[in-house]
């Protein structure tokens, strides 16, 4: 489905008329500085007032055209700035600024060419090469730029080398998996995250793949980076390959964290070991997955002390150290005993974690053939 694209504003009829007078006074002024060029009068208007006229014509049809297309680049900025965030607007400014003052000492000696001719357009070029350069430089390093103001100036600090905090450069792997959605409505990870082009590539290279399998997992990554853009708190930015000279996706992805100090997010783990030896911050979200896996999982032996009857007949009900609750079949004979117990199924709610198992060595006597 084709993306809807924002509703064109109408014109503020007011706004294209002052700009029309701001066109027409400089039609009028210009007319004026011209009127040297007429040989004599013209009827009965002489030079002055024929020349005042015709630019004041001349602007009021102009200043029109101007006026709404100004107002339509205006309207078109607006859209296009809605979702960028105000502090790069602001690092990139100040950005520019910066890149201003420098272009302006870096280029002042062509006035010493002493031709205005030659010196001005060369003196303007720097100026805007420079200015553009500042305003790139100081949105990718906005966190930085920000932080010359202090903490107060708008945004929160970032806490040094802490990788949570960080922006987060995504792997495809993150997306193409899917799980990161839950874990941001969690509450687990929020703020920005950086998408480098490459990766966007990559992604779409899939999604337009010959094979099933693989257009599959492409439009699902592409799916899924669309749909954490719009989950609040979460900051997706597309920035352009900050790494050209290295060929490879993964390289590139290790090689922009190192340079722009970033956090690498990633599920592949042979990326993630690779990253974290070249010393980039790593949040791999397969050792989280490890992390949070029960402690103990269907088939798994365990010792658990009886302290209960169950809900269901002959069900008994222990605990493991961590708390999780043990329920038992047909094992109600031994309780206050310890009991050998396998695991048969491990159930999640939304309370905590249940174990349902089955009773192996009961009263010191094997259970089921054992």
């Amino acid at each position: 489905m084709a993306a809807r694209l924002p509703r064109r504003t109408r014109v503020p009829q007011p706004v294209v008329e002052v700009l029309r007078l701001c066109i027409v006074l400089a039609g009028a002024a210009l007319g004026y500085q011209a009127a040297g060029i007429f040989p004599g009068p013209v009827g009965s208007l002489g030079p002055v007032a024929l020349g005042v006229i015709t630019g004041s014509g001349l602007g009021y049809a102009v200043g029109g055209i101007l006026g709404r297309g100004t107002v339509h680049a205006m309207s078109r900025t607006e859209h296009a700035l809605r979702g960028v965030p105000a502090e790069q607007i602001v690092a990139g400014f100040f950005g520019a600024l910066l890149g201003l003052l420098g272009g302006a000492a870096i280029a002042w000696p062509v006035f010493l060419i002493g031709h205005a001719a030659v010196a001005v357009p060369l003196f303007v070029f720097v100026l805007l090469a420079c200015a553009m350069l500042g305003y790139r430089i100081g949105s990718l390093r906005r966190d930085s730029m920000i932080a010359m103001f202090g903490a107060g100036a708008g945004m929160a600090p970032t806490g040094g080398s802490s990788p949570s905090v960080l922006p987060r450069l995504v792997d495809s792997s993150v997306a193409i998996d899917g799980r990161i959605l839950e874990v941001v409505r969690a509450g687990f990870l929020g703020g920005r995250m950086v998408v480098i082009q490459p990766v966007l590539d990559e992604l779409q290279g899939l999604a337009d793949a010959g094979d099933d399998l693989r257009r599959g997992k492409g439009r699902r990554g592409l799916q899924m980076l669309e749909a954490l853009r719009r989950e609040p708190g979460v900051e997706v930015e597309v920035i352009d390959d900050l790494a050209p000279g290295v060929p490879a996706v993964d390289a590139k992805l290790v090689r922009t964290a190192l340079d722009t100090g970033w956090a690498l997010l990633t599920l592949d783990s042979n990326l993630a070991r690779s990253a974290a030896l070249g010393g980039v911050r790593v949040l791999n979200l397969h050792a989280l997955t490890l992390a949070m896996r029960p402690t103990v999982v269907a088939g798994d032996e365990v010792s658990v002390l009886l302290t209960k009857a169950g809900k269901e007949a002959g069900q008994a009900v222990g605990y493991l150290d961590d708390g999780t609750m043990v329920v038992v079949e047909r094992a109600r004979s031994g309780l206050g005993q310890d009991a050998l117990v396998q695991v048969t199924s491990v159930l999640t709610t939304a309370n905590g974690r249940m174990v349902f198992a089955r009773p192996v060595v009961l009263d010191g006597q094997p259970v089921g053939g054992r």
